[in-house]
Formats: C-alpha cells, sequence, structure tokens
C-alpha cells in the first residue's frame, strides 16, 4: 500500500494541504484562504478558528472521494507564518483576541523604548534577533496588558501562547500537547539561540510567565498524535514542525554550509545554512535556528534577511490599484516595456525589513512622467521585488565573507520567468527553480518523515530533489551597478 505524508502549510493569507510521497512528489493538495483582519492601520490580525477552519476545509476537500488515502497517511508536517502569536484558554481552549499576525506594527512604540534603553543590544546577543515589532514578544505583551483580564488569567496559569504550529498541534491532538519546535521558538524573541530553552531574563523583560509556553522540542520526531477529529483517524503521529522559511531551506536540501534559498510569497526570505556555526550578522541579519533532528540532536543555524512586502506588491497592484485581474498577469503586463521608463516603487507598505529595519517609512512611487504607464508600474514592482532580495543576499556575503555562486528560489511568485531572470541579473548569480516549487511543504514533509523513518535521513530526501530551470545573468556589470546606484538613491531619501 502506497503511504504518505499529509503536509500541512499555514500561510499569512491560507491554509495549504498535501499529500507528499516518498518520491516527494505533491499527489494532492488543496488550499483555502481566510480573512485579514486590519483594525488600524498597520495593524493586522486573524481568526484563530478561521485558520483551524480553513485547514479543516483543505483537508475535507483533499480527501473528498478519496478518503481511502486517509489511511494511508503515515504521519504529519507542520509548516507555519511564523511569529504571529495567539493566546487562549487552557481549559476552553478559546482564543482570548485576534492572533497578532507577523507583519503587525502596532507595537512599534514598546519597540523604540526598548532601544532607547540599549536593551535592544541584550536581545540581540541572546536572540539573534533585531527588536523590532516583527517578532512575538512585543505582541505577546500587548495582548497581556491590552486585553481585559488577560495577564491575571495569565498569572494564575489558566492561559497558554503559541505560534500558529503550537494552535495546531494543540487542535490535532485535542488539547493535549502544547509544544513547538526549535525553528518556530527562535523567532518569537524569547528564546537563547545558545541553549535553544526559554530565556528567564527576557522572559521577565516582556513580562511572560512562564507556564504560559510550549514546550520547545527538536524539528522532526513525534510531537503528539491526532485526537478526535471528525475528518482524520485517531494516533496519526505529528512528526515534523518547522517555520515556513526554515522549512523552504529544508525542502530545497540546503543541507550544507553555505547553501541558500530565497521564497517569493507575501514577503520574501532569504536564508543561507551555517551548519552548527552561530554567525553574528554585522550587517542587520538576524541569526536563527534553521532546524534541530530528533535523530543527532545537532542545532543548525542559519542568516536569514526578509522583506515584508514581496508577492504582497502584486496584490496591492492587484486589489488596491485595480491595474490586473489576477497576481500572474503582472508579468504579461510588465513585458508590455522594455525597462521600467524610470519608474521605481519602494514597496514599503508596513515598513522596510533587513537590512534597514526600519518600521515608520513608507511606501513610495518615484520617477513617474506623462509617459508613464501600467507597464512601468508592474515592471517596477518586480524589479524591487529583486532588488530587496539583492540588498539582503549582499549583505550575506559581506557577513560571511564570501560571494553566492548559486541561489535556489521557491513561492508561487517564481513562476514568473521575467521576475527570475531579473533577479539573476541583479545578482549576477544562477537562480534555480526546483520542480517542487511548493518548498515549504516538502520541507514539512521531509521533516515529518524523517521523524517517523518514511526517509531513513537526508542523503534519501536529496536525490528526490530536481531543477525545473536555472536562470543565467544577461545583465552587465555597469547596468547592473547603474541600476543598483539607482534603487539605492530612492531608498535613502525615504529612510532620511
Amino acid at each position: 500500500m502506497k503511504r504518505y505524508i499529509l503536509s500541512i502549510d499555514q500561510g499569512t493569507t491560507g491554509t495549504t494541504v498535501a499529500l507528499v510521497d516518498s518520491q516527494g512528489k505533491i499527489c494532492g493538495q488543496q488550499n483555502v484562504e481566510f480573512r485579514q483582519i486590519f483594525p488600524q492601520p498597520g495593524w493586522v490580525e486573524h481568526n484563530p478558528e478561521e485558520i483551524w477552519q480553513s485547514f479543516v476545509k483543505a483537508c475535507k476537500k483533499l480527501f473528498s472521494g478519496a478518503t481511502g488515502k486517509k489511511k494511508q497517511v503515515a504521519a504529519i508536517g507542520i509548516t507555519n507564518q511564523r511569529e504571529t502569536v495567539v493566546v487562549w484558554d487552557r481549559k476552553t481552549g478559546k482564543p482570548i483576541h485576534n492572533a497578532i499576525v507577523w507583519q503587525c506594527r502596532r507595537t512599534s512604540e514598546a519597540c523604540k523604548k526598548l532601544k532607547a534603553k540599549k536593551l535592544d543590544q541584550l536581545i540581540y546577543k541572546k536572540t539573534g534577533l533585531v527588536t523590532d515589532p516583527y517578532f512575538s514578544a512585543t505582541k505577546i505583551q500587548w495582548l497581556l496588558d491590552n486585553v481585559k483580564g488577560a495577564r491575571k488569567k495569565a498569572n494564575q496559569g489558566e492561559l497558554i501562547l503559541g505560534t500558529i504550529d503550537t494552535y495546531l498541534l494543540w487542535r490535532l491532538t485535542g488539547g493535549q500537547e502544547h509544544k513547538t519546535d526549535v525553528s518556530n521558538a527562535s523567532r518569537t524573541m524569547l528564546m537563547n539561540l545558545k541553549a535553544a530553552n526559554w530565556d528567564e531574563e527576557l522572559l521577565n523583560l516582556f513580562k511572560v510567565p512562564d507556564q504560559m509556553l510550549p514546550e520547545i522540542c527538536p524539528s522532526s520526531g513525534v510531537f503528539g498524535k491526532t485526537k478526535k477529529l471528525s475528518f482524520l483517524p485517531d494516533d496519526l503521529p505529528i512528526s515534523g514542525i518547522a517555520g515556513d522559511q526554515q522549512a523552504a531551506l529544508f525542502g530545497q536540501t540546503c543541507y550544507k554550509p553555505g547553501e541558500a534559498k530565497c521564497t517569493f510569497g507575501t514577503g520574501s526570505f532569504l536564508l543561507m545554512n551555517t551548519g552548527e556555526k552561530l554567525v553574528r550578522s554585522k550587517s542587520k541579519l538576524l541569526t536563527t535556528i534553521a532546524w534541530q533532528l530528533g535523530q543527532d540532536k545537532k542545532v543548525t543555524y542559519a542568516l536569514e534577511g526578509g522583506a515584508f512586502v514581496c508577492g504582497a506588491a502584486v496584490q496591492w497592484l492587484r486589489d488596491q490599484m485595480g491595474l490586473i485581474k489576477k497576481s500572474s498577469d503582472v508579468e504579461r503586463l510588465a513585458q508590455t516595456v522594455k525597462d521600467n521608463g524610470g519608474v521605481q516603487l519602494i514597496p514599503a507598505f508596513v515598513g522596510l525589513g533587513a537590512p534597514y529595519w526600519d518600521s515608520d517609512v513608507r511606501a513610495a512611487i518615484v520617477g513617474l512622467t506623462r509617459g508613464a504607464n501600467k507597464g512601468h508600474i508592474a515592471r517596477a514592482t518586480l524589479e524591487a521585488m529583486a532588488l530587496q532580495n539583492m540588498d539582503i543576499l549582499h549583505a550575506m556575503e559581506k557577513d560571511l565573507g564570501d560571494k553566492l555562486k548559486r541561489l535556489r528560489v521557491d513561492g508561487g511568485a517564481t513562476g514568473n520567468n521575467l521576475l527570475m531572470q531579473i533577479q539573476a541579473d541583479y545578482l549576477g548569480v544562477k537562480i534555480d527553480r526546483p520542480e517542487i516549487v511548493e518548498t515549504t511543504v516538502a520541507g514539512a514533509a521531509y521533516l515529518a518523515g524523517l521523524g517517523v523513518g518514511f526517509w531513513k535521513n537526508t542523503g534519501e530526501i536529496k536525490k528526490v530533489w530536481k531543477i525545473n530551470q536555472t536562470f543565467k545573468n544577461k545583465m552587465s556589470a555597469a547596468q547592473r551597478k547603474k541600476r543598483i546606484e539607482d534603487w539605492h538613491r530612492e531608498v535613502k531619501k525615504l529612510l532620511k
């Protein structure tokens, strides 16, 4: 009987579930979107129950007409939007508030106060993270301070918290398991990066009671088993968990130090494997945990840089500006012009991430003339996506003192051949697009499979990873230098 891993990819705008076979092929996939909530400018929330229901609906769709495949599931893997946090009642399981999303900037002032007190240096030393609203700690503090009665209940042990992986695990196991993996924990700004455990000094700083926190576990290994779900059998092991970007790195089989990937999603995220070496960035990048395999207990670290807005810029062209009807139309529109016509977009809709880390700066379109048209704006949008990634990669190269020769890419936007060529041109390196671009799905499946012996080791997994297309640089060094200078000039104007 053929066996599968059920992979759950819980993302920012929707939940995808997929069946992955032993050859790494996706043998069935469903996605269900859920509502985005914007209570105030810069604030972003999700309803946790809607997240759960999006998973349930996707799962039911996946097995509709193929209920026999439920019996062929060997294990479940989870990958998730990372810093997004939920606080819920330990007994009832009911959230006390909407989830606060990683994109949310409501705690900008709290972060500024920490920086004013020079506490950002302590936070960076312990966590490898910059002090920014992006991460979970200030979001948790906000929830406990602003939801009526929350802090009292938390101190009494009545509330627990978690990133979305923890919330899904809790629901999947009927409230039996309250755990997370090291990669997700490393994004909370509450975990000691070296020790891979919750840091008492940070918990005190953010006033987070330790009894609220999940147990930190390796990324691969049995976290728990399904209980009392109408749409899945009991006792299926949940045996792999990782944050979405770490899962993508694992799914891209970047198992050697120096190997890197870029995921083009709502935001874009570059991660580079640094092995067992914890590299401290001097270029405002993040040091994070990539994964820990239960087989050997060794922690693998990574350097990371993220742009808050990547594919979301195309969604803006579609939803707010009405320039395209569907996201895939942007490539054709951008190809109606030979270049950007002097138009530049800096997509700082929720601030700029690495390596700038400015949460106050906002987006701008510059260089508009009477001759500028929709095609130029579309082209400028694709170029901005690639230029943000270029800034991050150059910062990584500076930290490591070495040049990257090629980059693996994944995510929905990698189907845009023009964007991939622009990315290769601005980086000046080869871009490898794999056959399976849903590498977050693949990574969660691989980790879960390792956790139950579906694959014996990473060597077996590397055999199933294949390249679909390689994009090579076609731009001269002089052209690249001029374009980068134009980009940096406009970014610096916004940062002043």
